[in-house]
């Protein structure tokens, strides 16, 4: 009988922890004053934007997205990215593991007058799952994803998992 409510017990405890999805946990952690873009929808050839990687240089340079440019999230600087987009109304998309930090950066690009900006939905993670390519730091395509936190992991469901 103890055996049979430990597996009970086992099961609605892993079935409450994996009720939680990416969009519960960003209707948690963000306030959603940026609107989304899907990942589908970036990828698309017709879409044209720059991308920001809001994440640190040791997760981007694992992997990111082709092209996205590194702005990072502890030291983001509001004038290095003016100095790199002319145009306040160049459409930017800002992703990070999940797109809880990219919202963060998002709003100061808002608040600094940019006014087409976009959080990727799902951020990398998504990116990766929905298998769309990403790149190392010499421009090579890789499995590897730096997932920032034992935490944030489970969310990885593609692609190798690494933490440093």
């Amino acid at each position: 009988m103890k055996y049979i409510t430990q597996i009970i017990i086992l099961f609605f405890s892993i079935s409450s922890f994996s009720q939680v999805t990416i969009a519960d946990l960003l209707k948690k952690h963000n306030t959603q004053s940026i609107p989304y873009i899907s990942v589908q929808e970036l990828a698309m050839p017709k879409t044209k934007a720059v991308i920001l990687d809001a994440r640190e240089l040791i997760e981007y340079e694992t992997s990111h997205i082709k092209n996205a440019i590194h702005v990072g999230y502890k030291n983001f600087n509001i004038e290095t990215v003016s100095s790199i987009i002319m145009s306040k109304g160049e459409k930017i998309v800002v992703y990070c593991s999940l797109g809880i930090r990219s919202e963060s950066i998002a709003k100061k690009l808002k608040k600094s007058g940019f006014n087409n900006v976009y959080n990727l939905y799902g951020g990398v993670f998504e990116w990766k799952n929905k298998g769309f390519n990403v790149y190392n730091s010499n421009g090579r395509e890789t499995e590897n994803v730096h997932v920032f936190s034992k935490q944030w992991n489970q969310w990885l469901t593609k692609g190798i998992k690494v933490y440093e």
